[in-house]
């Protein structure tokens, strides 16, 4: 469906590793339909490199060119994993009835990164999304001519403030430091600064879109799980519960604000348009999948998440559609 007037919005994405996959679907759906305009994103771990390649894709050609860079995207992510020595073996599929979590490769990659710190294991830094990036974007060119307004998110690993990088200094550095898991890589330099994934400290951050002429209308795609059912018992669910509490409180924090602004906003300028903050998620499905699911990158589970994406963005597009149908 194409509208003549399509709804301005602005995007914002959280990371989530292979989970991701679920905002690549609603970036697809909402590209096809027609009926919104992403003119801006703000965005951090996953999310960043999503935004780094659609903008990329749209300077060169348009919605169905951001589209397709998704798409090869998604594609070198599947080819590069399934040559790392930690991906999902015969075995582990063999023991799938156990679930992913406890697959030998699971396991022994748990080991790896409690027992020993990146600077100890991962000698060379390898991160095989990095040359997957550095193929997909000129940054030259986002940063001279982007298409979209973008907000990249990182965390300075000392001091552990925010630090938002617009599509005017973006760079592969930029990129990968919004998405560095210290877990695995060590710290990102930029301009000899160290930085961590900026899901620690904004997830994603909002205040860059109230401002910056951005639309006030921010469809926001929640990956991280809000609540769980059950109570994590292992060592390993139990910090990636903490670490998702702890980035959702963020968020809540976020949203708090935006509220305070909304409040200010009708004292002052009621004339001016709310900020309109619309949520896109699938909770209840991203939460059952579990924790080592969001390092599992095999083309069906991609395809799946992506597919969760297109449903829940139709749905809330068909959700305006009813809004706009009473409200006439």
């Amino acid at each position: 469906m194409k509208s003549k007037h399509p709804l301005p919005i602005s995007l914002a994405l959280q990371g989530g590793g292979s989970h991701s996959a679920f905002s690549w679907g609603v970036i697809d759906q909402l590209l096809l339909d027609g009926r919104v305009q992403i003119e801006a994103i703000s965005a951090t771990s996953g999310g960043a490199m999503l935004a780094a390649v659609l903008a990329q894709g749209m300077s060169d050609g348009g919605r169905d060119g951001g589209r397709d860079a998704l798409l090869q995207f998604w594609r070198k992510v599947n080819l590069a994993t399934e040559m790392l020595p930690m991906r999902m073996n015969v075995v582990d599929t063999m023991l799938s009835h156990v679930g992913i979590d406890l697959s030998p490769s699971t396991i022994a990659l748990d080991y790896i990164s409690r027992m020993f710190s990146p600077y100890q294991f991962n000698l060379f830094d390898i991160n095989p999304l990095r040359g997957i990036v550095e193929e997909m974007v000129d940054f030259k060119t986002i940063n001279r001519q982007s298409p979209l307004a973008l907000f990249i998110n990182a965390t300075h690993a000392k001091t552990g403030k925010s630090r938002v990088f617009t599509h005017k200094e973006l760079s592969l550095d930029v990129v990968m430091a919004a998405s560095c898991l210290p877990f695995i890589f060590k710290a990102a330099d930029i301009d000899g600064e160290p930085y961590w994934d900026g899901s620690f400290s904004g997830c994603p951050p909002l205040a860059p879109l109230i401002g910056n002429d951005c639309p006030r209308d921010i469809v926001l795609a929640i990956v991280h799980p809000g609540a769980t059912e059950d109570v994590p018992t292992t060592a390993t669910d139990i910090l990636d519960r903490a670490m998702e509490i702890g980035f959702n409180a963020l968020l809540t924090q976020e949203l708090k604000n935006l509220e305070l602004h909304n409040a200010l906003l009708a004292k002052t300028q009621p004339d001016q348009k709310p900020v309109i903050v619309h949520r896109i998620d699938a909770q209840d499905m991203l939460a059952s999948l579990g924790r080592a699911s969001k390092l599992k990158a095999d083309w069906d589970f991609i395809i799946y998440l992506h597919d969760l994406g297109v449903q829940a963005a139709t749905d809330w597009l068909e959700s305006l559609k009813l809004k706009a149908t009473h409200a006439a």
